[in-house]
């Protein structure tokens, strides 16, 4: 293998430049460097909203690469056949990429390395997604851990390794091979007309993501405690949109993170107790992949949730239209921002599969096709968490009450009048553009009245209990 032979940078899930530990070594051997992505099945089997998402960034990164006298290149295809081909077509000698740990990718993963060292090519993966590898993290048994806050203790102490820099330059190959063009992927296809409508809300690129690590660590995480549960104020980092494409990494938000808490901004520490929240969910997805398709408790396989997504009552929900105020705040927020507040996450969740007693996966593959900030892990964790099926969950017999919680977390409404028109003389910007993102096959209005509860919290309540009771939890 020639010392100049270039080294193909395979960019995914982690559209950045600094803290790219693949491209790092790609720079730092000397070597031409050729950036890749590639839209194979993976990308076309992702929902609407993050594969759009996926693509803004993909377009973003590119714009950079060139800023800096590089290319990045497109192909389509399965990543096995494309990868070898591009080597071959370019006289690559190495193919770096970043590591995913979702059961599919890493099936993928596994096949390509094995094919291009099959080519002669050398196949490097490396660490940047997670903080800490899944497999490095052991309980004192030898076995993973099912529970936080024994995977926080255990991990928290833990050196996270520094972010590296970016590179200041990549040598170019002598020739470039083409691209595909970005455009006539139509990545946005799906969004039809809410993309337009979305957009404003995106915080696109590496840049972006470091001004709001910013934002967040100067002005919001000391009082982060508080304000973290308040859907009406601007009290989060927001930073899961950028994570979840790698606009940013976990480690460089960690070492942010601990150097306001060593600042005295006390918040600070729930914001990295947040981080290790993703973390677990990456540990039990690679530990136990069922969590993204079956009841991680497996006594959870026989109660009988309703999987009909043609019900009444489940239109209703994906809609905003159970007449919880708080639930239909949140699946509007999401469908107009991409995003949801984690507190309406919680209650939303809740409703549909305690009061409404459906199945967490309609409600799991709803968020996936419409967050901007899907990630697998979490958002399984997420969904088995408030139905009381996986691990660490919220007991059985914790129904939130969207009344209550609404009267708690958001008592002068200004969230749910921020986002529900109907009933409303003047309603807000953002509650009115719910209607331009929506389908028009929809037939909703801002004109119409608002619904009737779908189920009342009391009467959903009592009855998601009497069902956990016959099923003997």
């Amino acid at each position: 293998m020639s010392d100049r032979s270039p080294i193909l940078v395979w960019f995914r899930r982690d559209l950045r430049l600094s803290d790219h530990a693949a491209l790092s070594a790609a720079a730092e051997s000397g070597r031409p460097v050729i950036p890749v992505c590639l839209r194979d099945g993976l990308v076309d089997g992702l929902g609407a909203a993050p594969k759009w998402r996926w693509g803004l960034g993909v377009g973003h990164l590119a714009g950079r690469l060139e800023g800096m006298g590089s290319r990045l290149v497109l192909r389509s295809g399965e990543a096995v056949e494309v990868l070898t081909a591009l080597a071959q077509e370019t006289g690559a000698g190495a193919v770096h990429w970043m590591r995913a740990y979702d059961p599919d990718s890493v099936a993928r993963d596994t096949d390509v390395k094995a094919a291009l060292k099959e080519a002669g090519i050398e196949a490097r993966s490396f660490a940047g997604h997670v903080m800490f590898e899944p497999w490095t993290v052991e309980t004192g048994q030898g076995g993973y851990y099912k529970v936080y806050t024994p995977y926080w203790k255990s991990v928290r102490g833990r050196d996270v390794a520094t972010p590296l820099a970016a590179p200041s330059r990549l040598p170019a190959p002598d020739t470039w091979p083409k691209s595909e063009a970005l455009d006539d992927w139509h990545l946005g296809r799906a969004m039809q007309r809410g993309a337009a409508v979305v957009r404003p809300w995106v915080r696109l690129g590496e840049e972006a993501a470091q001004d709001r690590l910013g934002h967040f660590l100067e002005d919001i995480v000391a009082r982060y405690d508080e304000t973290r549960d308040l859907p009406w104020t601007d009290g989060t980092s927001c930073l899961s949109e950028n994570l979840a494409v790698g606009e940013i990494s976990p480690a460089q938000c960690w070492h942010a993170g601990r150097r306001a808490l060593e600042d005295g901004k006390q918040g600070a520490e729930t914001f990295l107790k947040e981080l290790v929240w993703r973390e677990f969910a990456y540990h039990l997805m690679w530990h136990t992949p069922r969590i993204l398709d079956a009841n991680w408790r497996e006594e959870w396989e026989a109660f009988p949730w309703n999987t009909d997504e043609r019900l009444k009552e489940v239109r209703d929900w994906k809609r905003g239209r159970t007449g919880m105020s708080f639930v239909d705040a949140g699946l509007r927020e999401m469908y107009v921002t991409g995003r949801m507040h984690n507190r309406a996450r919680m209650i939303t969740a809740s409703y549909l599969t305690k009061h409404l007693l459906c199945h967490w996966k309609i409600g799991q593959k709803w968020f996936e096709d419409c967050l901007i900030d899907w990630d697998p892990a979490s958002n399984a964790m997420g969904w088995q968490w408030s139905a009381g099926s996986g691990p660490d969950a919220t007991p059985y017999f914790r129904v939130f009450n969207p009344v209550s919680q609404r009267e708690k977390f958001d008592p002068k409404r200004r969230y749910v009048d921020r986002w529900i028109a109907e009933g409303h003389r003047a309603p807000s910007d953002e509650a009115l553009s719910y209607f331009e993102a929506i389908p028009k096959s929809w037939g909703m209005s801002p004109k119409d009245p608002y619904p009737e509860p779908v189920v009342g919290a009391d009467t959903g309540r009592k009855r998601a209990l009497e069902a956990y009771r016959n099923r003997g939890f």
